[in-house]
């Protein structure tokens, strides 16, 4: 491809191959490189054929999708009985939330879907997508809840499934983005009894697991509360994950103002800014742009930690799946319940892996920080 450069001249312009043309390429090379390179593409490529051909005569030709549990009797492990997702998928989606209302949940997670792909728009960046959240969460829990414009007032010892994930996770993830921020500077701060405290609080709560927090705020956080004050078990699990985050966004966030350069500092410094408006105006900014991969995988975390609130009495997707296939009838079939609710898990954690490169190639882009 030929193109005029600024002084006038033509110049020959390498255009580069698409991914899988570059892909094509580049195992080319390697094979023709070593004739063991080649004996291992073959093997490999001849036993992931095999294995796929397994699992698609396994579950899609052999398998049986419709019907009741006599005929997934009569494939004796030959193929996949769909039919257990058939039959259980409301109550692997939404736990024990009352049959005629599930639409309401259904709508929830329909909003946060909406919500995060909005949340990759540039031009949404600021007061506007903190309303759209802010908005998303109260007809969120509004729907869920009840109680008001007519609808059924549901306690949330009915909620189970999709959408208590989304809610554990989607809250823990907003509410833990601030309070991390406020650590990462705090553990900054020139100010030592601040800095300590910031240290103990992100080294202790990274050192134990997350399981044992949800105990401590299940057994623990009772004792601390007044007399005659309840929190439910969604609020006490809600509280430990948001913690828990926390303690990891801080260091997300700690890495990215080290690599922000010394020279933003000095410049901000000469126009006079003082401490606040050169760190939310300028290193900030610049910081959480760096780290949007490792804030992603921050969070995909915290998705997939929600299955361990099962401590605290809560059904989420993946203890719904596992108390849908505790009927007998259903019992043998639990690798196809699994793989549904891994095929969920796998959607949703590949979406936000997906607007995390939109939003990264917008910057890219427009060069915002």
């Amino acid at each position: 491809m030929k193109a005029v450069n600024q002084a006038g001249l033509v110049q020959e312009i390498q255009e580069t191959p698409r991914l899988p043309v570059r892909w094509l390429q580049q195992t080319a090379s390697a094979m023709k490189a070593s004739p063991l390179n080649l004996a291992v593409t073959i093997v490999v490529t001849l036993l992931l054929a095999r294995c796929a051909w397994s699992f698609i005569s396994w579950g899609v030709i052999n398998a049986v999708w419709d019907t009741d549990a006599t005929a997934c009797a009569a494939l004796n492990g030959h193929g996949a009985c769909w039919s257990v997702v058939t039959a259980k998928f409301r109550y692997i989606l939404f736990g024990s939330y009352p049959f005629e209302q599930q639409w309401r949940p259904a709508v929830g997670v329909a909003a946060f879907i909406v919500a995060t792909l909005l949340s990759s728009r540039s031009e949404l960046w600021g007061k506007a997508l903190f309303v759209m959240w802010a908005c998303v969460l109260v007809l969120f829990f509004a729907l869920m809840s009840g109680g008001i414009f007519g609808l059924e007032f549901v306690p949330p010892d009915k909620w189970g499934g999709l959408p208590l994930t989304l809610a554990l996770s989607i809250v823990g993830v907003l509410a833990a983005l601030p309070l991390g921020i406020a650590l990462a500077l705090g553990r900054r701060s020139p100010v030592r009894s601040l800095r300590t405290i910031c240290i103990v609080y992100i080294e202790t709560v990274r050192g134990v697991p997350l399981i044992t927090v949800l105990f401590m705020s299940s057994i623990m956080l009772p004792l601390f509360l007044p007399a005659g004050m309840v929190i439910g078990g969604l609020e006490r699990a809600m509280i430990a994950i948001v913690l828990f985050t926390a303690a990891y966004v801080a260091e997300v966030i700690r890495g990215g103002l080290q690599l922000v350069p010394t020279g933003q500092f000095e410049a901000a410094a000469s126009l006079g800014l003082g401490y606040w408006k050169t760190t939310s105006l300028i290193v900030l900014p610049q910081a959480l742009r760096i780290v949007i991969p490792p804030l992603v995988n921050t969070f995909i975390e915290v998705f997939k930690d929600t299955t361990l609130v099962i401590i605290v009495g809560l059904f989420d997707l993946l203890n719904t799946t596992r108390t849908s296939i505790l009927e007998i009838t259903w019992r043998p079939y639990y690798v196809e319940a699994y793989l549904f609710a891994g095929m969920i898990y796998f959607f949703f954690c590949f979406y936000m892996s997906h607007i995390s490169l939109l939003v990264e190639r917008r910057l890219a882009k427009t060069g915002r920080h």
